[in-house]
């Protein structure tokens, strides 16, 4: 996979913890650069585990499934993609609370990391150099929901739901051209 799927791929998984980012800068009434580095720390950093869990997963049912594979990432890639769009079309941010604590942290992350673990599974079908994958995925995660903090604490819930249905079109357009592909090769 080149760099520029990577990166593509990192910026569509990214956009559900930019849009609780945004909701957690929302819910500050004194932002600090702590709030962004904790966020981004906390959403990056399970963003770029949650894909290394899913390929170590993957890689141990691929040579089963190599047959398949292309369709199998297509629907995965297409399914967080379709429901990234359907939750685009919520108004509100979610209630994400004002605390930056472990707690709250640990679970907002888990929450909007776990389509990154499926796409762990598609890079393991793949066989995606994972290293370069979960750090791309990772740094833009992070970059990502740090400025949702400040972005969010600034201009309120405005770029929410852009985020989540762009990221929804990303994926499912890498999906289909992992199969078109793969069909076609």
């Amino acid at each position: 996979m080149e760099l520029a799927e990577l990166i593509i791929i990192a910026v569509g998984l990214s956009m559900d913890a930019f849009a609780v980012a945004i909701c957690k800068g929302l819910s500050v009434q004194s932002l600090k650069v702590k709030h962004a580095l904790i966020t981004g720390l906390f959403f990056g950093g399970f963003q770029a585990i949650m894909p290394l869990i899913g390929h170590l997963f993957g890689t141990q049912f691929s040579e089963y499934i190599v047959t398949v594979d292309h369709w199998i990432a297509f629907a995965l890639l297409s399914v967080i993609g379709i429901n990234m769009i359907r939750e685009s079309r919520q108004e509100h941010c979610e209630n994400v609370g004002n605390t930056f604590g472990l707690k709250s942290m640990l679970i907002l992350s888990l929450a909007t990391s776990i389509d990154a673990l499926a796409v762990g599974v598609t890079f393991a079908f793949l066989q995606v150099d994972i290293l370069p994958a979960v750090l791309t995925i990772g740094i833009i995660t992070f970059l990502f929901s740090a400025a949702g903090v400040k972005i969010g604490n600034v201009f309120g819930a405005k770029f929410k739901s852009k985020a989540e249905f762009a990221g929804g079109i990303i994926l499912i357009g890498m999906g289909l051209k992992i199969l078109v592909e793969h069909l076609t090769a």
